[in-house]
């Protein structure tokens, strides 16, 4: 029988689909020319109340898992890659909040009133000038007095900071903390000023638009998320992010990928009864995204079973190293195999899919996923990946 749950999770799938094909895919151009952000897209999912989907149930939302996640932003991401990845980061924040607040009064009202009512949008403040993209490390601290704080931060990238309701921030808890003892806070948009520190003129990813910034904000001590951020980026953070990442990066590649089977099917049927000699390689392509699907979609799955009693094990097994190689390997493999892909669809395509007039073009496809390997370095990941190596046995 199928469930009341199941029912709101196809239609946010299907939902999604349709926002990315009849808005995002229309205006994804423009918006990568540009350097804009995607208000159509987002204000889209807004309507649809597509930005709830991560709040659990209990609160109003959608209560989707990784899996019905990974694939919304998949479909997205095909229309639109900074749509994606906007709504991919949204999610991250979202999970924090529902998953190591609940309990809190405030963040419990949040969660109803703002992300399912309003349909807020939630950026984060999780890099820092000084830390060299060590997101586990703070310069910053809070500093409380009485039951009000106050926290400043110089960050080198604010992801559509601008563009934001509200922003989840790190910081170290008291001014003489350790850097890696940190708490996330959350500033809704009437709490904080942003004073743009640069331009967002990238490669790819372009209408994800997030220059650095000074961040300066204010408010009440209940917007701190209850314990540390250290089991908040274990335990949500990271898979949330390595996970949906991966996601959307899959769904770009699957776009130029569908771009490049297209042009096999037009050279096809100019010549009936014959198989062009690009449609072997398509053949081989497809197999490889294939395999990057179940990559990101076999994680997915596995953290729904490890966090579904939503206990003290379930936490604890997302702390352990093994379980921390898996994501860090599904980052590694995903980011490097998206470009491989959008240049085997160039390579089947051809000229057409180098020109940017052209309805085969993978160029933007190609410039976005360049920036997969450099969102929390593949080098200092595997640096990580290495230390663990060396006393990690897989039993």
């Amino acid at each position: 029988m199928t469930t009341r749950s199941a029912i709101k999770k196809s239609a946010l799938l299907s939902r999604t689909a349709a926002i990315a094909s009849e808005v995002a895919a229309v205006h994804a151009g423009d918006v990568d020319k540009r350097s804009r952000f995607p208000h159509e897209t987002i204000d889209a999912l807004r309507q649809a109340g597509l930005l709830s989907a991560a709040v659990p149930e209990a609160y109003g939302g959608a209560g989707a898992g990784m899996l019905e996640l990974g694939a919304q932003c998949a479909a997205l991401a095909q229309g639109c890659s900074s749509s994606g990845m906007v709504l991919a980061m949204h999610h991250i924040q979202v999970a924090c909040m529902a998953r190591h607040a609940q309990g809190s009064p405030f963040f419990e009202r949040y969660m109803r009133e703002s992300l399912v009512e309003r349909q807020a949008l939630v950026a984060s403040i999780t890099s820092e000038n000084g830390t060299f993209g060590d997101t586990r490390s703070s310069i910053c601290a809070v500093q409380i007095d009485g039951d009000r704080m106050s926290l400043e931060k110089d960050a080198t990238t604010v992801s559509y900071g601008q563009h934001a309701d509200a922003q989840l921030v790190t910081c170290r808890r008291t001014a003489d903390a350790a850097a890696s003892d940190q708490l996330l806070v959350l500033f809704d948009r009437d709490s904080y000023t942003l004073a743009q520190s640069g331009e967002w003129d990238t490669l790819g990813m372009r209408g994800t638009c997030s220059p650095g910034a000074k961040f300066s904000g204010h408010g009440s001590i209940e917007q701190i998320i209850p314990g540390s951020y250290a089991d908040a980026s274990a335990q949500t953070m990271v898979p949330y992010s390595h996970i949906l990442w991966a996601a959307l990066w899959s769904g770009i590649a699957a776009d130029a990928l569908g771009r490049a089977a297209a042009f096999v099917r037009a050279g096809a049927r100019k010549n009936p009864g014959s198989v062009p000699p690009n449609a072997v390689q398509l053949a081989r392509a497809q197999v490889e995204l294939q395999a990057m699907r179940h990559n990101w979609e076999s994680c997915a799955i596995e953290f729904d079973e490890m966090t579904a009693e939503n206990d003290a094990a379930a936490r604890e097994a997302l702390n352990t190293m093994g379980w921390a190689l898996r994501l860090n390997q599904l980052k590694i493999a995903c980011s490097e195999m998206a470009p491989k892909l959008c240049h085997e669809a160039l390579q089947i395509i051809g000229i057409m899919g180098y020109k940017n007039d052209s309805p085969f073009s993978v160029g933007r496809h190609y410039r976005d996923v360049l920036s997969a390997a450099l969102m929390v370095s593949n080098g200092r990941i595997a640096a990580k990946n290495a230390s663990m190596l060396l006393v990690f046995k897989d039993e």
